[in-house]
């Protein structure tokens, strides 16, 4: 387990992402929607943190993450870069921020760096979207690719989908990631596909795959940090390739019960956690007290 106190590790680069790769070791990826959760993902080593438009679902309560606008994915990365000093950061460029003209694109991913302060934008979708790529990577802003499950297109693809499943179409998943690796994609996350197909995916690039839903075959691995740790109610739904490793919504209602308890019982605050008075300095304030505001 790392230690959450240790002292302040080097920062990850992009040349740290590609030395993993090139090693075979596995590169972590944790998302985080605002300062606590980044400090967490950060302390506890992840090599990247990546906030992603799944931030309006697990953070704002929308119903899906086409909801999400740039400058709440802004706020957000703000945040996020306050609390993760040594992960490199990934934002999510949101739906509508990109899709009308590369020169669109461009200017949202420049503000995602500039007034976000992440290192680098993730954009979903497939080799239709190689020339907008190119540019933005051409302004100097390194880019992840999103090819499988693209949830900004869920409306698209008939809803939260497994991709990939027909040899055509696991074809065409080839030929997306590849075009964008070409456009000059620095990475690529694969999301919601058969691991075998994710698997030559990764084998037939020259640049790193990040899976969720994608097996172990990929170069690295990303989760939802409220799923995987387990914040929400027992019960509500999350996707089948996710692994719960915590309890925090039974720790925190632990808490806040055993609070609302000694809170209706008076039994806290108790004296550990109040402030001193001298008795010399309370006997005066009393008869003050008596003498100033005394009955009429």
């Amino acid at each position: 387990m790392p230690d959450l106190n240790a002292t302040t590790r080097k920062k990850v680069t992009i040349q740290t992402l590609r030395k993993l790769y090139e090693k075979g070791e596995p590169i972590t990826m944790l998302t985080a929607h605002d300062f606590p959760s980044a400090h967490v993902a950060d302390a506890s080593g992840m090599d990247m943190v990546l906030v992603g438009d799944s931030l309006g679902m697990v953070a704002l309560g929308l119903e899906n993450t086409s909801e999400v606008v740039m400058d709440e994915m802004i706020l957000h990365c703000r945040s996020v870069a306050r609390g993760a000093k040594a992960a490199f950061l990934v934002g999510d460029l949101p739906m509508g921020s990109y899709e009308v003209s590369a020169e669109q694109a461009v200017a949202s991913a420049l503000r995602l760096v500039k007034e976000g302060r992440v290192h680098s934008v993730k954009i979903e979708g497939g080799e239709e979207l190689a020339p907008t790529i190119k540019r933005i990577t051409q302004a100097g802003v390194p880019v992840v690719g999103h090819v499988g499950l693209t949830p900004q297109r869920q409306n698209a693809l008939g809803g939260f989908r497994v991709q990939g499943k027909t040899a055509a179409s696991a074809v065409k998943l080839l030929q997306d990631a590849l075009a964008m690796q070409e456009a000059g994609a620095f990475m690529i996350v694969l999301e919601a596909m058969p691991s075998e197909v994710a698997t030559v995916i990764t084998e037939k690039l020259r640049i790193p795959t990040i899976g969720i839903g994608a097996g172990n075959g990929c170069s690295g691995q990303v989760l939802v940090q409220v799923d995987m740790s387990g914040n929400y109610q027992p019960g509500r739904f999350v996707p089948k390739f996710v692994k719960q490793y915590a309890d925090v919504w039974g720790e925190a209602a632990r808490g806040i019960s055993m609070y609302r308890a000694e809170v209706k019982s008076r039994a806290f605050p108790s004296g550990e956690y109040t402030y001193p008075i001298s008795k010399e300095e309370l006997a005066g304030f009393q008869k003050t007290v008596d003498e100033v505001f005394q009955e009429t």
